[in-house]
């Protein structure tokens, strides 16, 4: 005769079939016939084999509180728990598109929250794997009750615990705004959305004039809306992504990043530098190949790459550290600081010092982008955003100077005015407030335009080559303790790699505050 314990046992492994079922095996198999993974396939796929450990499996939606009648569903459309990421634990949540379409009814997003909150307290990271139709109709404002929950435990978390959002299908209203509080937000190439306002509901895609990907699919927030910091080839690739970017950075803010061993020698020079610069200044070259000279094993791992090009952000390493790098890129715009490589590098910059994650700098910049569209746009506040989130950080600053820094650009892109704790710049180098054309053609008009007819652009030729000679190399700055030293291009890893180390005990204090006013 079975024992009441045995029948207990019994119904708990029965439960526990169930929980792996989901929506039903019609609807998972028919998940998995369009590419995408189910939320445990996922869960698997993120994660070190055998590591997870669910949390609240057996939650349901509440249908006798409030609400529509509503079928239940144990995990009620999300599976979330812990595990560990090559041997480092993460928090993590998968939803589940075969249980009521991965819609956020109360208690799947009070689910969500509770493990937001439990990772923030835990202090280890979040990784969030989105597919899922926005709040549940069904249960009316509940639904949204419980999503403003999650809503505030994730801004809470902001910049206290690293927080990943992976998009692997179509996400729409507020659950969208939620994976974009990440701090890094990777779409899937083919399925991967993120809508504000459904495409059902959007007059564009009603009329035939954009389809749903075109509304908000991956290209779209990877080159226009900026959502995306990467677009990941299939979902294994989106795996990987999480995984690479979680080894740049520390466990919490109170955590250093984690440094890994190179065979790359600290002391290696880098002579293919010598002459990347062209000697016409107006012709471009690519900042990506000064920047994989110098880093550990030539790895630089860019986000946003198809978003604001005229900027170039994302991870590397020196001497085996994490940092970020930030660089303006002469090819696009002639490395041109607009509204979108502004707000593209201040966030980038606030989120590296948040997780102490130094700054390198790489600067080729002729100025802020002239024209109606920008100032008419808000470029003089977009600009200081930037300039704000420099001026903030209190993580080891250094930079290099490889040709032009130019006005307001220069003050904006780390230097020593705000206290960027190491400064150097190349031989070919210049640091004014303008080039030398259009200074002498303010400074000197009356003197260009008296000159002789015929000589006037001889005069003015002269006037340039005094005024570079005066103003036009990197030593007028170094005089004047504005830059630390002017290095030959060969040495610039050795040199930012000598200056990491020295810095790698900075400290610094500043007055009490809630918080600064950036300039949104």
């Amino acid at each position: 005769m079975e024992g009441v314990n045995d029948g207990r046992l019994r119904d708990l492994r029965d439960r526990r079939l169930a929980l792996s079922k989901g929506g039903g095996a019609r609807k998972l198999e028919a998940i998995r016939a369009t590419g995408r993974g189910t939320a445990r396939d996922r869960i698997a796929m993120l994660l070190d084999e055998g590591s997870f450990i669910e949390l609240d499996a057996f939650v349901t939606h509440r249908t006798s509180d409030h609400g529509m009648h509503l079928h239940p569903s144990a995990g009620d459309g999300v599976v979330a728990g812990h595990g560990t990421i090559d041997g480092r634990r993460v928090y993590c949540f998968s939803q589940d598109f075969s249980v009521h379409g991965g819609s956020m009814g109360e208690m799947h997003a009070r689910k969500i929250a509770k493990v937001v909150e439990m990772a923030e307290r835990a202090r280890s990271p979040l990784v969030g794997i989105w597919d899922g139709g926005g709040q549940r109709a069904h249960d009316g404002i509940a639904a949204l009750g419980g999503t403003g929950e999650l809503l505030d435990r994730m801004v809470q978390c902001s910049g206290r615990i690293p927080m990943l959002s992976l998009v692997l299908g179509p996400v729409v209203g507020v659950s969208a705004l939620a994976a974009s509080l990440a701090d890094f937000t990777v779409l899937g190439e083919e399925h991967g959305q993120l809508f504000l306002s459904s495409p059902l509901e959007t007059p564009e895609v009603a009329s035939g004039e954009v389809d749903a990907a075109g509304l908000g699919g991956a290209s779209l927030h990877a080159s226009r809306s900026g959502v995306a910091c990467l677009v990941a080839e299939d979902e294994d690739d989106a795996f990987a992504i999480a995984a690479d970017l979680l080894s740049f950075l520390p466990d919490h803010n109170d955590a250093q990043p984690p440094v890994e061993a190179t065979a790359d020698p600290n002391d290696r020079l880098t002579p293919e530098l010598e002459g990347i610069v062209p000697d016409n200044p107006n012709k471009p070259y690519d900042m990506t190949d000064v920047i994989r000279s110098v880093v550990d094993d030539g790895r630089f791992v860019e986000l946003f790459g198809g978003y604001a090009e005229n900027i170039v952000i994302g991870f590397a390493r020196l001497g085996g550290r994490s940092v970020g790098v930030v660089g303006n890129q002469p090819k696009v715009l002639a490395g041109c600081l607009d509204i979108d490589a502004s707000v593209k590098a201040a966030r980038f910059i606030r989120t590296c010092d948040a997780f102490n994650i130094p700054l390198v700098t790489v600067e080729d910049v002729p100025g802020f982008l002239p024209g109606v569209v920008q100032e008419w746009g808000g470029i003089i506040r977009h600009g200081a955003k930037l300039l704000f989130a420099y001026a903030e950080a209190t993580v080891p600053k250094l930079t290099l100077v490889t040709r032009k820094a130019y006005g307001g650009a220069y003050l904006a892109m780390s230097c020593k005015h705000l206290a960027s704790d190491y400064n150097v710049a190349w031989p070919t180098a210049e640091l004014a407030v303008m080039g030398a054309e259009g200074a002498v053609n303010i400074i000197h008009r009356r003197e260009i335009a008296a000159a002789e007819e015929g000589q006037q652009e001889a005069v003015r030729q002269s006037l340039i080559a005094e005024y570079k000679a005066k103003f036009g190399d990197p030593y007028v700055a170094a005089r004047n303790g504005w830059l630390d030293d002017v290095i030959e291009p060969s040495e610039s890893r050795l040199r930012l790699i000598r200056a990491l180390d020295v810095l790698a005990s900075k400290r610094e204090w500043t007055p009490p505050r809630k918080h600064g006013n950036i300039p949104l």
